[in-house]
C-alpha cells in the first residue's frame, strides 16, 4: 500500500527456500519462497498492516498524512533476506528520470523486521551505510547490540543477553548446578548460547554437554549424522534439566525427533524463542517446560481486522489465498489444484482453529505493534510541530539522517506498553515465566507463572506468583546436580577431570568445622573452642580441674581429712600418755613436732583440689615442699637420736652431751630453713601461675598450675628426697641394735615407703594427663603421709591402747 512516507516490513511467511540448479547460462530468476506457510507469522504481517491503519486513522499521531508499507517474505533464508535488503534501499520505481532527485523516490523510511537474528543481521548490515533503520521484533541475538557493525539497528524485543542472565538465574534459582544445553545452529542459538554459558559460570552452574541442533531445510547425511548424535546425547546424559536455546522451528525438528524414542523424563527450560509456541505443546514428554517469554498482551481490535476477510480481500493477496485455500481445503485460483472444491464465501473463518486467529496469547504479535508505533512516533517527531491547539506535520520534509536519531529519543506507551531504546538500541529487558501445564483436557497450554524485571535490584529480578507444575506433572523441583550438596560438618573435595559441580563430600578433620552447605573448606576453630560431634559449629571447650564435685577429689578430700584427725588423735593419745616410758623413750618433743608435721602434711593436699588461682599455685607447691621438710627434718632428728642413744652406752661415751634437745630442734630448724629459702628464691623469680593447657587435650582445657620455674619445682623435690635418703640410710644403719623397742625399724619401713612412694611419683607425674596429674601428686603425698604415720606411730599406739603392760621401763630397756 502507497502512502506519503513506507515502512518496509520483512517476515519469514514461508520456512523454506526454493532451490533452484542454475545452469549458468541464462540470467537465474529472484530467489522465492516455497513450502507451507505459517500462519502465526502471517498474525505478525497482518498486525503490522493493522497498527498503520490504526495511525492512519489516528488525530493525534501523523495527523493528515498516509503511512504506506511494503512487506516481504524473507522465508527464513539470507540470501532472500539480502534480495530484499536492497530492493527495500533501491526503491522499486521501474523507470529512472533523469530531470528529478531520485534519492526518495520509493524509499522506505523504515523497516520492522525480521522474523530470526541472522537474516536481520544481513539487511542490518546493508541498511547501515543508506542509514535506514531496521526495527525487529523477533532479533534477539546479543551482536546486534554493537552499534560499530548496525548503528541502523533497534528493536522492541530484549536482547538475548538479558534472556542469557534470566535463564542462568532461574536455574540458580532453583539449585540446578548440573544442566545440559541444546542451541539453534543460527546466530540466534550461537551467540544465544555462549551469552548463557558465561552467566552459567558465573552463577556456578555446570554444563554436562552443548550441542547443536542442526535444522532440516537442507539435510546432508553429515548434518543427519550429527543430528541424531546430539539427540542421542540427551537422551544419555545424566543432567535432569536440559535447557534449550533455540528457534521454534529447530527446537520442532529437535522434539519430532526425540518423539520416535522418547527419552526419561527431563525438566526442559526453555528461550523465549519456543517457549510460547503452542504448535510445540503437543509433545507429551515436554510437560512442565518452563522459560522466558516475552509477555503476553492485549491489543484491542486485532482479532476483528484479523478476522475481517471476505473472499473478495483474500483473493486479492497471494499470501492470503495460500493461507485461504490451506486452512479450508478449498481453491480459489483458476489454476490452482483440481482435486479441491471451489471456495465460494460460505468458509467461517471465526470458527477456524489456526495461529492465525488465535489472539490469546499476543506476545511477539506486540513486539510487532510496538515496532510500528516507534517507527510511526519517529516519523511524526521529525515532520511535525506540536503546538497547543494542532499538529502541523510536513509531508515534503526530508528524513535522509532523522530516522536513526529520532527513533533513538522515542519514548512513549501504548495500550500501557511502554515504548523506549536504549544507547544500543534495545528495550527495557522485561519477560514472563511461562510454564507448560496440562488442562483439564489434558493438552498442555502456556501459564504465565511469575516474571523477571532486569530494571529491578540484583537478587529481586524474579517474582514467582503461581504454582508451577514439573515434570511428569509433579509439584516437586526436579533434583539436577552432578553431586548432592555437602552438608555442614564436611568440605568440598573436586573429582579429578570433572566440572566444578562434581566433587566428594570429605568430613571436616578434627578440630576444624564448616558451617555453611557445599563449603569449599573447612576451617579451625579458636584455640579455646572445639566443634561438635556433627562439626558444624564451634562451642566453648570444657575446662577440667580436680575439682570438688567430683568422685576422686571427694575420695581424695576424706583420706586427707581422715589422716589430719588420725595425727590429731594420735598426739591426743601421746599427749594423755606422756609420762609412760614409751613416750618419753622416743623423744616425745620429735614426736610431737612429726605429728603437727603430718597434720599439715595432709591437710596440703586439699590445696592440690579446686581450681587453681595464683595464691592456691604459690600455696600448695611452698605447703608442700615446707611441710615435708619439716615432717623428713624431725624423722631425721628421731634417728640421729637413736644412734646418738647407742652410742652414748659405750664406755666413756658423751655423744647425747652434743646432740640433745637444744640441738635436735636447731637440726629441724636448719633443714627446714634450707627448704624455706628455695622456696622463696622459686616464689621471688618465676612462681607458679594458673595456667590453661590446650595441648594435652584438643578437645578440651586443662585448668592447671604452671610450675613457673621447672627449676625450683624440682629443687623443692629433690632436696625432700636428698633428706629421705639421708634418714633411710641412716635408720637402716640403726635397724639391728639390740633394744627390744628399736625405733629404728620402724622409721627403716617408713623411709622406705617413702622413698618408693616418691620414686615411682616421677614417672607417674610426668606421664598423667590433665586432672589426674594433680590426683598422682595428692596419692603421693597421702601415700608418704599414711606410710610415716602408720610405720613409726601405730606400734606404739597399740601398745600404750591394747598392751599396756609393754609400757614399762624394764621393757622398753630390756634387750632383743
Amino acid at each position: 500500500m502507497g502512502g506519503d512516507f513506507v515502512i518496509g516490513g520483512v517476515f519469514s511467511i514461508h520456512h523454506k527456500l526454493y532451490t533452484v540448479i542454475n545452469n549458468y547460462t541464462t540470467k537465474p530468476d529472484p530467489p522465492k519462497c516455497t513450502g507451507s506457510l505459517n500462519s502465526r507469522v502471517l498474525r505478525f504481517s497482518r498486525a503490522m498492516v493493522f497498527a498503520i491503519e490504526e495511525i492512519n486513522n489516528s488525530t493525534e499521531l501523523l495527523p493528515y498524512i498516509r503511512l504506506g508499507y511494503q512487506i516481504y517474505d524473507s522465508c527464513v533464508s539470507v540470501s532472500v533476506a539480502s534480495h530484499v535488503a536492497f530492493q527495500l534501499s533501491n526503491g522499486q520505481e521501474p523507470v529512472f528520470h533523469k530531470m528529478f532527485d531520485c534519492s526518495q523516490s520509493g524509499l522506505v523510511m523504515a523497516v520492522v523486521g525480521d522474523s530470526g537474528s541472522t537474516p536481520s543481521i544481513s539487511i542490518s548490515r546493508i541498511f547501515g551505510p543508506f542509514n535506514i533503520p531496521l526495527v525487529s521484533p523477533f532479533a534477539t541475538c546479543a551482536c546486534l547490540s554493537n552499534k560499530q557493525e548496525y548503528p541502523t539497528f533497534f528493536r522492541t524485543i530484549p536482547s538475548d543477553q538479558f534472556q542469557a542472565d534470566a535463564l542462568a538465574k532461574l536455574v540458580k534459582h532453583f539449585g540446578w548446578t548440573w544442566i545440559g544445553a541444546v542451541r539453534s545452529d543460527s546466530d540466534y542459538g550461537n551467540y544465544g548460547m555462549a551469552s548463557f554459558l558465561a552467566a552459567a559460570q558465573r552463577e556456578g552452574i555446570c554444563v554436562e554437554y552443548s550441542v547443536k541442533n542442526n535444522p532440516l531445510k537442507s539435510f546432508t547425511t553429515l548434518q543427519r549424522n550429527k543430528f541424531i548424535d546430539s539427540s542421542n546425547c540427551l537422551c544419555r546424559s545424566t543432567a535432569m534439566v536440559i535447557v534449550a536455546f533455540t528457534a521454534s522451528g529447530d527446537m520442532s525438528v529437535l522434539l519430532e525427533e526425540l518423539a520416535l524414542e522418547p527419552p526419561s523424563p527431563r525438566q526442559w527450560i526453555g528461550s523465549e524463542g519456543w517457549i510460547t509456541d503452542q504448535l510445540l505443546m503437543s509433545y507429551s514428554f515436554c510437560a512442565g517446560a518452563i522459560g522466558v517469554g516475552i509477555p503476553k498482551s492485549v491489543i484491542p481490535g486485532l482479532r476483528e481486522f484479523l478476522l475481517d476477510l471476505s473472499l473478495a480481500k483474500v483473493a486479492a493477496s497471494s499470501v492470503l489465498t495460500e493461507f485461504w485455500e490451506d486452512a479450508f481445503n478449498c481453491s480459489i485460483r483458476k489454476s490452482g489444484d483440481l482435486n479441491k472444491r471451489k471456495c465460494d464465501g460460505t468458509e467461517d473463518i471465526k470458527s477456524l482453529q489456526s495461529p492465525y486467529t488465535d489472539t490469546s496469547q499476543l506476545r511477539a504479535t506486540n513486539m510487532v505493534y510496538k515496532a510500528v508505533y516507534a517507527t510511526a512516533h519517529a516519523i511524526h517527531n521529525a515532520v511535525c510541530q506540536d503546538t497547543n491547539f494542532t499538529n502541523k506535520c510536513d509531508k515534503q520534509n526530508r528524513l535522509d539522517y532523522k530516522m536513526v536519531r529520532e527513533l533513538q529519543k522515542v519514548n512513549f506507551s501504548r495500550n500501557g506498553y511502554p515504548v523506549s531504546f536504549d544507547a544500543n538500541g534495545d528495550p527495557v529487558a522485561f519477560y514472563e515465566l511461562v510454564n507448560w501445564q496440562k488442562s483439564e483436557s489434558g493438552v498442555n497450554e502456556p501459564v504465565t507463572v511469575g516474571y523477571y524485571d532486569a530494571s529491578l535490584p540484583k537478587g529481586q529480578e524474579f517474582r514467582i506468583n503461581r504454582n508451577i507444575t514439573w515434570v511428569g506433572g509433579g509439584t516437586q523441583v526436579p533434583v539436577s546436580v552432578c553431586s548432592q550438596s555437602c552438608h555442614p560438618g564436611s568440605r568440598k573435595v573436586l573429582q579429578k577431570g570433572k566440572p566444578i559441580c562434581c566433587y566428594d563430600c570429605i568430613p571436616c578433620p578434627e578440630g576444624e568445622f564448616s558451617n555453611t552447605t557445599d563449603s569449599p573448606d573447612c576451617f579451625p576453630c579458636p584455640s579455646e573452642w572445639w566443634p561438635n560431634a556433627q562439626r558444624d559449629a564451634c562451642f566453648p571447650k570444657p575446662v577440667e580441674f580436680l575439682s570438688y564435685d567430683e568422685v576422686l577429689a571427694i575420695i581424695l578430700a576424706a583420706f586427707s581429712v581422715s589422716g589430719a584427725c588420725l595425727a590429731i588423735i594420735t598426739a591426743a593419745i601421746f599427749f594423755h600418755h606422756r609420762t609412760t616410758p614409751i613416750v618419753r623413750a622416743n623423744n616425745s618433743e620429735l614426736s610431737f613436732l612429726l605429728l603437727f608435721s603430718l597434720t599439715l602434711c595432709f591437710l596440703c593436699s586439699l590445696t592440690f583440689i579446686g581450681a587453681p588461682s595464683d595464691w592456691s599455685c604459690m600455696l600448695r607447691h611452698t605447703a608442700f615442699g615446707i611441710t615435708f621438710v619439716l615432717c623428713i627434718s624431725c624423722v631425721l632428728g628421731k634417728t640421729v637420736v637413736v644412734l646418738m642413744a647407742f652410742k652414748a652406752t659405750l664406755p666413756g661415751s658423751n655423744v647425747m652431751k652434743w646432740f640433745g634437745p637444744p640441738q635436735q630442734r636447731m637440726t629441724v630448724v636448719f633443714f627446714t630453713f634450707i627448704q624455706i629459702i628455695i622456696c622463696t628464691v622459686w616464689l621471688l623469680l618465676s612462681p607458679p601461675f594458673p595456667m590453661k593447657n590446650l595441648s594435652t587435650y584438643k578437645e578440651k582445657i586443662i585448668l592447671e598450675c604452671a610450675l613457673g620455674s621447672a627449676v625450683g619445682f624440682w629443687a623443692v623435690l629433690g632436696y625432700i628426697g636428698l633428706l629421705a635418703v639421708f634418714c633411710f640410710v641412716l635408720a637402716v644403719l640403726a635397724r639391728k641394735l639390740p633394744d627390744n623397742f628399736n625405733e629404728a625399724k620402724l622409721i627403716t619401713f617408713s623411709m622406705l615407703i617413702f622413698c618408693a612412694v616418691w620414686l615411682t611419683f616421677i614417672p607417674a607425674y610426668v606421664s598423667s594427663p590433665g586432672k589426674f596429674t594433680v590426683a598422682v601428686e595428692i596419692f603421693a603425698i597421702l601415700a608418704s603421709s599414711f606410710g610415716l604415720i602408720l610405720c613409726i606411730f601405730a606400734p606404739k599406739c597399740f601398745i600404750i591402747l591394747f598392751q599396756p603392760e609393754k609400757n614399762s621401763r624394764k621393757y622398753v630397756m630390756s634387750k632383743s
